[in-house]
């Protein structure tokens, strides 16, 4: 007769979540903000069964089957974006520099800028041509306007 094993619990280690750090402090600048998981860029939803047939573009659209397992919130299923998914709000809108986006087409959108050179960044339109970009970056240097894409199309002799 073969002897039963007694129930051993098994102690599960805890494992390192990267997302729980400690809390920054109450006076720390952006950039302490924006080191922490919550700027983390997440895991897009892609649309149910998009990866099955082709003809589903991956792009989110909510499930609405009297059947369908996503839906219905099934155990194992994707799971639908919903309110708790959304970032810190103190660190949305921000790049890693700790600066917002500032869409540029000339000269003199960068004005605008200069009393909000600490929150906002300069970026120039993807069609803005050479030349002025060459005279949009000058202007940014001059005001102390921090400009994001500002070595693009800017051709140099050797």
């Amino acid at each position: 007769m073969v002897s039963a094993k007694k129930h051993i619990p098994i102690i599960k280690k805890r494992m390192f979540n990267p997302r729980i750090l400690p809390k920054p402090e109450p006076f720390c600048g952006r950039e302490a903000l924006l080191s922490r998981a919550d700027a983390w860029y997440p895991k897009r939803f892609n649309r149910h069964q998009s990866d099955t047939y082709k003809c589903v573009d991956a792009s989110w659209r909510k499930p609405k089957g009297i059947d369908n397992r996503v839906r219905r919130r099934f155990k194992g299923q994707a799971v639908m974006p919903s309110i708790g998914f959304g970032s810190n709000r103190k660190t949305r809108h921000l790049m890693p520099s700790g600066h917002k986006a500032f869409l540029v087409h000339n000269t003199r959108d960068v004005d605008l800028l200069l009393m909000h050179n600490k929150t906002f960044a300069a970026e120039i339109g993807h069609a803005v041509s050479s030349r002025k970009r060459v005279e949009i970056v000058a202007k940014a240097k001059q005001l102390g306007v921090k400009v994001t894409n500002a070595k693009a199309r800017v051709t140099t002799e050797s």
